[in-house]
């Protein structure tokens, strides 16, 4: 009897619509989607640098002035300023969690940059001066990040430098994947935009720019803008910026030069160099990179070509197979060698 009136009670029950369980589990129609959705939120900074909600990578080689950069980005957003060629549509509440200067000396250097826009970005810019020793791949310093992100309601988080924020082992493609978790985590659970300032490698080749990433396997999976800075000459000032975006044309590289005493980038005037297209390694110049020691091991043959063609480690590592199979170098003992 109780299964009869079972059977009869679920009858009596007619099936929920399927769609509306689909919404409640988040999936939409396309109709829906579009109703929702129907164009992505404008960037925080144009074109296209930081769109809202992303995650913006800063990097270059040590001394480069990426944390003076990072720090005038961040002046801008919180001011609602065009600066260094780039649109700021409005002003955004910006949280700086930086790692490497003592609080005084970061205050003294956004005093100085604060000299050049007045009051403006004053009650939108805000420091996490708890920041150091807070890690994002511990669950206790992801909740440090987020709640001081709540707490200002930001809407853009500066990390500067990454390392600093992580004990993970940067040539471990798992481990970085996991930091890059923790990283959506904080996106996400904030809603704010992310701009990190990141180490690249040191083998990096001129043209690369998202792959030149320190752990850049796993920050592709993340990663919506790639800004690179790099020194045109010892001697000056000047640096140039290459850019990769994800959801938009990257602009042509462009010039920027370092006011000492307002600690502002600004464009300058000359055009910027254009980038060279990656170059093809031939077999001349693998046989080249062998000709002076006569022998090499693996990775010291491919820095030799890398340092030689200004190539990528990739393209380094295509010639070194394709000349093996020429037969254009030999391999024995753990060591290549020119052919006798």
């Amino acid at each position: 009897m109780n299964n009869l009136a079972n059977t009869a009670s679920l009858a009596a029950c007619p099936p929920a619509n399927p769609l509306s369980v689909a919404s409640a589990m988040g999936v939409l129609s396309l109709r829906e989607l579009l109703e929702h959705h129907p164009s992505p939120a404008p960037a925080l900074i144009e074109p296209g640098l930081l769109p809202a909600s992303g995650i913006l990578f800063l990097g270059g080689e040590p001394k480069l002035g990426k944390s003076v950069l990072a720090a005038n980005l961040a002046l801008a957003l919180a001011s609602g300023s065009s600066r260094l060629g780039f649109q700021v549509p409005a002003p955004r509440r910006v949280l700086i969690c930086q790692f490497e200067l003592p609080t005084s000396h970061f205050a003294e250097r956004l005093d100085t940059m604060r000299q050049s826009i007045g009051s403006a970005a004053d009650s939108h810019l805000f420091v996490d001066t708890a920041a150091s020793g807070h890690l994002l791949s511990t669950a206790h310093g992801l909740d440090h990040f987020l709640g001081s992100a709540r707490a200002v309601n930001a809407d853009v988080i500066v990390l500067d430098p990454l390392y600093s924020a992580h004990d993970q082992d940067e040539n471990d493609t798992r481990a970085m994947s996991a930091l890059c978790q923790s990283l959506l985590h904080l996106r996400d659970g904030s809603g704010a935009a992310l701009i990190v300032i990141h180490h690249v490698r040191k083998a990096a080749g001129r043209h690369e720019i998202g792959s030149a990433f320190r752990g850049s396997s796993a920050l592709h999976a993340v990663g919506d803008s790639y800004v690179l800075l790099s020194r045109l000459a010892s001697e000056t000032p000047t640096v140039e910026l290459r850019f990769q975006f994800r959801y938009a044309a990257a602009p042509p590289p462009r010039l920027l030069s370092l006011d000492p005493e307002t600690l502002w980038f600004d464009t300058c005037a000359a055009a910027p160099i254009p980038v060279r297209a990656p170059r093809k390694v031939e077999t001349a110049n693998v046989q080249r990179a062998l000709a002076d020691s006569g022998t090499a091991r693996f990775n010291q043959l491919r820095q030799r070509i890398m340092d030689q063609s200004e190539c990528s480690r990739r393209t380094a590592q295509l010639a070194i197979q394709r000349a093996s199979k020429e037969g254009s170098i030999t391999y024995g003992d753990g060591l290549y060698r020119l052919p006798s």
